[in-house]
């Protein structure tokens, strides 16, 4: 297979040139081909979720893998971590305080949002009857005035409504109205939709012209007051909607909270996406949404952001957000690899603003963004087996970057669970124009479906064949009664080249305009329409402004992003480099990874720095999305377990670097006294010398503050010790990690078979300090040298700031030299 080789100019690899396509004679056709017609000026409606069915196996399998696993899988993680007890508590129906972040209330609401999509779809009573039993606690939970949140009817009941800018009530507040409103669309029910609207009249009563001004500290409220006006047709909350959005950067009778919740300046006078990536989306897309219902006060705005993203703030995955400080986006082209926040809401995100612009704009571009952030970002998030989650989603790891089960902060396992349920409703979308009595379908994303969309003369059917993303070739049956005209616009995606279509087996010429083919005129039930996008391998080279991609090559095959993963290579990638002129082959291998593509070839590798010259060597490289599904998912400690990974991959020989020597601590075995967070113990010895205390592989012990911690390293052997350094982590202000107030090193006594195996086993004994002041500098290592002694373990622990938690980037213990 021929190599395309495009380097992007404007921004990482994630918003490509227009396709070149190439304009076929056409032949006598039944269809009247338009090659001229402009984008309708009318905003385009999403088809209904319960109006398009997959069929295919790619997407048919992951949300039967959603329905099955991932769903139930969210409801026990809520019942065993006290989220569902909160809301028991606070109703009185058994004992106890508040468990967890303050925020928690939002997890159980994302998972009934999501349940509701599936009950829609796909009728459940087990699901049923659980949601019924979830929502009659939340009911018996609310305060008679409407008030609802846990988190301070249990602990400070004084306090509701006082610290907006930090404590997310109107945030949770939002995710309740959008589950209540997904609720009542799938069941018909009012059970939860009463809960939502009472909240949402008191807080009507409380905020707007007149009252209270403050929004809160993170989007979402505003999202869901306008789903609530549009289901209960009630526009005081789409009023309450304009008041929050309007408000933000105004500072009405308050204080501004800045840049980082974007409430620094009117959204009207804003130039850049900036701050938290998550609330900016949220924000952007509620934007988007009054614009789609005809006022288009922020549209300009919106499309000034929009441009800001995608040239330089979005990731060849459609990942957004790449500093850990403050889970926010960077200056623009600050897009590091190892160290990629690219969180997995930040990615739902996206591609929830996006396919809003889509319909706003009836542009492909959105729709190319979107399918960006949908195959690679997003995917990357959940595991194969539906059950293990990324928060984070770098492009690069050491080998200590692993999906778990759940996380103390778990917005993104539920968020996972709505938005997958959600896709077929993103597949077309419509558009009726009465003064001219015509249909139009846009076809946005390719899956192999059975659609019925609804119009005015009569449904349109739509059957969609394809093995996309695998193979490009797709053949669409239109079935309608009784003939009539129809627009049919088929997106072509931005990465296809050399694309063709017939029309009932006759060739059709192909001109893609705002990203979209238009084939309009009178179909007949049963015309087909077959396209085919050619998907060669494709190297992307990164705008050379991007300092982290300067000498590496990405590669992409139609809209799925392909990474190196250390399984196929004998450990490690870090040590490749693959040559301008290697010869990269696509193979589809159905018993890999649930089925997949891979690209195949050769690579050179550097195998030991004892052996500088390089090798040839057999490359593998999978997508994106699945990597991290083969061995060692659990944040284990092992540096086997998942191994080495990199989308941007050397072409530069002096990037590729051998293999670490082993070391002291490589070779040990870390324990801590609590590992929480987005951390993990294996960053604490792998050899990688971190940039800053602010992002990239750390271990924490978050959320745990003003506590005494430890990590601890049990030594493979026996051995003679005699210095240590430690490299702290540090995310203050935004994050919640500091370097600890103090710490120091013990060692434990006696031989190994005495002391035990275990982390808590054996007599821990202080070392007899030599050098060295116990410093706890930020972004440098933190030295200090004793007295050698023989020990099997060495333990560091620490005393954490009051009110901050703490964590270590990298943990280094030497040897004493040989006597």
């Amino acid at each position: 297979m021929n190599i395309s080789s495009q380097t992007v100019r404007r921004y990482e690899a994630a918003r490509e040139r227009p396709a070149r396509l190439r304009a076929l004679c056409a032949s006598a056709v039944l269809l009247l081909l338009s090659l001229t017609g402009a984008a309708m000026a009318d905003a385009l409606k999403e088809a209904p979720l319960t109006a398009v069915k997959f069929t295919d196996e790619f997407w048919a399998p992951k949300l039967r893998t959603n329905r099955t696993v991932t769903v139930w899988h969210n409801i026990k993680m809520c019942e065993q971590t006290g989220r569902l007890a909160n809301f028991r508590r606070a109703a009185g129906m058994e004992p106890g305080t508040h468990q967890g972040l303050f925020f928690n209330d939002s997890d159980i609401y994302k998972v009934i949002e999501g349940a509701s999509y599936i009950l829609a779809t796909d009728p459940d009573e087990k699901l049923d009857a659980k949601l019924d039993e979830w929502i009659a606690i939340v009911a018996k939970a609310q305060q008679p005035d409407g008030y609802l949140y846990t988190f301070h009817q249990l602990k400070a009941p004084q306090k509701r409504f006082t610290n907006l800018k930090d404590e997310h009530e109107l945030y949770c507040a939002g995710h309740l109205i959008e589950a209540a409103v997904a609720h009542h669309q799938a069941t018909k029910k009012k059970s939860l939709l009463d809960v939502a609207t009472k909240l949402a009249d008191l807080i009507d009563q409380t905020w707007g012209p007149g009252k209270r001004t403050d929004p809160d500290g993170h989007e979402e409220i505003e999202l869901a007051l306008i789903k609530l006006a549009d289901e209960t047709g009630q526009q005081k909350y789409r009023k309450l909607a304009d008041f929050f959005l309007a408000e933000r950067g105004r500072g009405t009778g308050r204080k501004l909270y800045g840049e980082y919740h974007q409430d620094h300046k009117p959204l009207e006078e804003t130039q850049t996406v900036t701050g938290h990536a998550v609330r900016q989306m949220y924000f952007l897309a509620a934007a988007t949404d009054v614009a789609l219902r005809g006022d288009k006060r922020y549209v300009a705005a919106i499309d000034r952001m929009w441009d800001d993203m995608t040239e330089g703030k979005l990731y060849v995955t459609g990942g957004v957000g790449a500093r850990h400080a403050g889970e926010a986006f960077g200056e623009s082209f600050e897009l590091p690899n190892e160290s990629a926040y690219a969180e997995t809401c930040a990615g739902i995100g996206n591609a929830m603003w996006s396919d809003r612009l889509a319909r706003l704009h009836a542009a492909g571009k959105y729709v190319d963004t979107f399918e960006r952030a949908l195959y690679n970002g997003f995917l990357s998030g959940v595991s194969l087996s539906g059950d293990k989650y990324f928060y984070v989603n770098p492009l690069a790891s050491r080998g200590t970057h692993h999906r778990v089960p759940w996380f103390e902060c778990a917005c993104c396992p539920p968020n996972v669970l709505r938005f997958m349920a959600s896709l077929p409703s993103r597949v077309y979308s419509t558009q009726y124009d009465p003064a001219e009595n015509v249909d139009t379908v846009y076809v946005n994303l390719y899956a192999g479906s059975d659609a019925t969309l609804k119009f005015p003369d009569g449904d349109v059917r739509l059957k969609q064949e394809t093995r996309y993303p695998w193979d490009g070739k797709v053949r669409l049956t239109v079935n309608l009664s009784p003939n009539r005209p129809l627009n049919l616009l088929a997106r072509i995606p931005s990465w296809a080249e050399g694309v063709t279509a017939t029309v009932n087996g006759t060739n059709v010429p192909v001109r893609s305009e705002d990203g979209y083919a238009r084939f309009d005129g009178t179909w007949k039930d049963g015309s087909v329409l077959e396209l085919n996008f050619p998907m060669p391998v494709r190297r992307l080279k990164a705008d050379p402004r991007v300092k982290d991609n300067a000498g590496r090559v990405a590669l992409q095959r139609g809209p799925i992003v392909y990474c190196a993963e250390a399984v196929d290579h004998g450990g490690h990638v870090s040590n490749l480099y693959l040559p301008p002129d290697a010869q990269l082959t696509a193979e589809h291998r159905p018993d890999l990874l649930d089925g997949v593509t891979v690209i195949t070839g050769k690579a050179m590798a550097k195998v030991s720095a004892k052996d500088p010259a390089p090798k040839e060597v057999p490359f593998t490289a999978v997508p994106y999305y699945a990597w991290d599904n083969r061995s060692g998912n659990a944040a284990s400690g092992s540096p086997k377990a998942g191994g080495e990974m990199a989308v941007w991959l050397a072409e530069d020989p002096a990037l590729a670097q051998p293999p670490p020597e082993p070391t002291v601590a490589s070779l040990a075995k870390p324990s801590a006294s609590h590992v929480g967070g987005n951390g993990n113990l294996a960053a604490l010895h792998d050899r990688e010398p971190p940039k800053n205390s602010r992002s990239g592989a750390h271990f924490a012990w978050w959320p745990h503050n003003g506590t005494t911690e430890w990590v601890q390293y049990d030594f493979d052997r026996e051995r003679e010790v005699t210095a240590s350094e430690v490299y702290f982590f540090s995310d203050v202000p935004h994050g919640g990690c500091d370097a600890p107030e103090s710490w120091r090193l013990l060692y434990r006594t006696g031989d190994a078979a005495s002391a035990g195996a275990s982390a808590g086993g054996g007599e821990w004994k202080l070392v007899e300090q030599t050098g060295g002041d116990y410093s706890t500098k930020k972004d440098a290592f933190n030295r200090v040298t004793f007295k050698p002694v023989r020990t099997t373990a060495l333990r560091l622990e620490v005393q954490l700031k009051p009110k901050v938690s703490g964590g270590v980037m990298e943990w280094r213990v030497e040897e004493a030299p040989p006597r």
